[in-house]
């Protein structure tokens, strides 16, 4: 059996922090084989840059999937290309910079592919994801242990893709709204699938923003400065067990897990 550790939106420095306090005790408790993350908010809670991907890797991350909020750094024009290990969206427009997926090796004979499909109800206009997806699987071919990253808003374009998908793929796991769903399950083809994986990083806050700044926003319709949330940090993951033969995932569990620390320390732009 191959186990895949695949951890909600790292969100700032506080998600950082997580993974670093947890990450090497939950991949040891559960045996995992392959760790990866969702990182599009990892440095200052908006994008990504090489410094903070270079920390993940040295946490235990082996592949960075990005969302919407892949552009928002700049610094990830200078290295996306160049490194493996990140995926961007396989529907962004083809002539983007970085990979639409990849297919990184585990262990001698044994790869996974690592894919990212972005929704299209209530975000900004992206190729259509179910024709991407097709699209998609016709690129990488039959026989592949193949984890899908599935960011978007609404939980029901994100369960369509997931039946779209049940036994085309290995798992679908969605991200983006930063609130972990309680629907993870083992489709009838051997499809992983949860709605959405939930946000790695402080959870005494809005969707990992401070609690204060958000709802005075709401309630004065006015923009509020942004604040990163410091308190009550959490790793919000799921664990994937998949049969290395069929290529079929035969279990999913979902984990919220304190990092048992205080407060972070000031968030930095990093």
């Amino acid at each position: 059996m191959f186990r895949i550790l695949f951890v909600g939106d790292v969100f700032g420095r506080p998600g950082r922090h997580a993974l670093e306090r947890c990450l090497k005790s939950i991949k040891n408790q559960y045996r995992i084989d392959f760790c990866i993350a969702n990182g599009e908010n990892a440095a200052g809670g908006r994008g990504l840059n090489q410094k903070v991907a270079k920390t993940l890797y040295e946490y235990g991350v082996d592949c960075i999937t990005l969302g919407n909020h892949a552009w928002d750094n700049k610094n990830i024009f200078t290295f996306i290309d160049s490194d493996p290990r990140i995926v961007r969206a396989y529907n962004y427009p083809p002539n983007l910079p970085g990979r639409r997926f990849t297919t990184l090796e585990v262990r001698s004979g044994l790869h996974i592919v690592v894919a990212q499909l972005l929704g299209r109800v209530f975000m900004s206009h992206v190729d259509c994801p179910f024709r991407g997806a097709e699209e998609m699987l016709r690129e990488i071919g039959p026989g592949k242990i193949i984890f899908c990253d599935v960011h978007g808003e609404a939980t029901s374009e994100k369960v369509a893709l997931g039946w779209f998908l049940d036994g085309k793929v290995t798992a679908v796991c969605g991200t983006h709204t930063h609130i972990p769903t309680a629907d993870e399950r083992i489709l009838p083809m051997g499809t992983a699938y949860i709605t959405d994986t939930g946000m790695t990083g402080a959870y005494d806050s809005i969707i990992g923003m401070n609690i204060e700044s958000v709802t005075r926003q709401f309630v004065t319709s006015m923009k509020s400065p942004f604040k990163i949330a410091l308190d009550n940090i959490k790793v919000s993951a799921v664990v994937i067990t998949v049969d290395e033969t069929t290529r079929k995932a035969v279990s999913i569990e979902r984990i919220l897990i304190p990092c048992g620390c205080g407060p972070c320390s000031a968030e930095r732009r990093m």
